[in-house]
């Protein structure tokens, strides 16, 4: 018989490491006590030929309907162009969080512990943008925290900076369940908000670490293996041009250590573009 720490630990290498109910729901027992479906021979056979069965003489009256855990909706463009709408109305960057934390329209939120914003100093003259939280993220709330964090920070070090003297956002606010891919749709509901918190910030260099947000910010088709190392910019709406680094993400990394080398060699040109700009 295999063992339940054999199931879990398969459930947790899935990426299935956390319940999203409060109680624990049988399953078995809910097929069970559904009533079985007669075929069509049985119902042929009914003397009455009613599909029905007549019902039972003093049966039990039927329990209350169960209370339903709330669903959340699906999303749609309506809500891509809701959250265009909130993100031009933020002022400041605690405005923008305090939107971000009302917002109800991406799903994510609703399988998500908490809002992931920002971590460093808003005011810092880089700012990095991953794609989205990971568990560890999702339970500190505050982006980059877990082993690619931590990877970040000692790629930080080896250029002079720590989180005082950067400024670290993503893409997607809310952890996707199970760590999974966010779609098209909720990538397209979430992208008025990083735009908006890049415009806020006003960054003098930015840093996008993957593919997907380099995709989003600077609508990059190429793989980022392709694009990393290269200068493009990012255009804010109120039409400020930022140059920007797209890079590997530390997660990357840590799966393809190899490749260090080149995240390295990309950080450099970091360095010596803030040195640059600062004169």
């Amino acid at each position: 018989m295999t063992d339940i720490r054999d199931i879990l630990r398969f459930y947790a290498d899935a990426g299935a490491d956390e319940a999203l109910l409060d109680q624990p729901v049988n399953r078995f027992v809910e097929a069970e006590s559904a009533p079985r479906r007669m075929s069509a021979p049985e119902e042929a056979m009914r003397p009455d030929g009613n599909s029905a069965p007549p019902p039972a003489r003093n049966a039990p009256a039927a329990p209350p309907p169960r209370a339903t855990q709330p669903t959340a909706a699906v999303p749609d463009e309506a809500q891509a162009a809701r959250a265009r709408e909130l993100a031009r109305q933020a002022g400041s960057l605690e405005e923008l969080r305090e939107i971000l934390d009302g917002f109800d329209g991406c799903n994510l939120k609703f399988t998500a512990k908490q809002t992931v914003f920002a971590d460093g100093d808003p005011e810092a003259d880089v700012m990095f943008v991953g794609e989205a939280p990971g568990r560890d993220e999702d339970i500190a709330g505050l982006p980059f925290v877990g082993r690619s964090g931590q990877l970040l920070d000692r790629m930080l070090s080896a250029i002079g900076l720590d989180r005082t003297g950067a400024y670290i956002a993503n893409v997607i606010a809310w952890r996707p369940p199970g760590n999974r891919t966010p779609t098209p749709l909720e990538t397209e509901i979430c992208r008025p908000f990083i735009e908006r918190q890049i415009e806020l910030a006003n960054p003098k260099v930015l840093v996008t670490l993957g593919g997907p947000s380099a995709k989003v910010l600077l609508h990059a088709t190429e793989g980022v293996l392709r694009l990393r190392g290269n200068w493009k910019t990012h255009t804010t709406a109120a039409g400020t041009v930022i140059p920007a680094m797209p890079t590997l993400h530390p997660a990357y990394l840590l799966r393809n250590p190899a490749h260090k080398k080149l995240a390295w060699r990309d950080f450099l040109e970091i360095k010596a573009k803030l040195i640059e700009i600062r004169g």
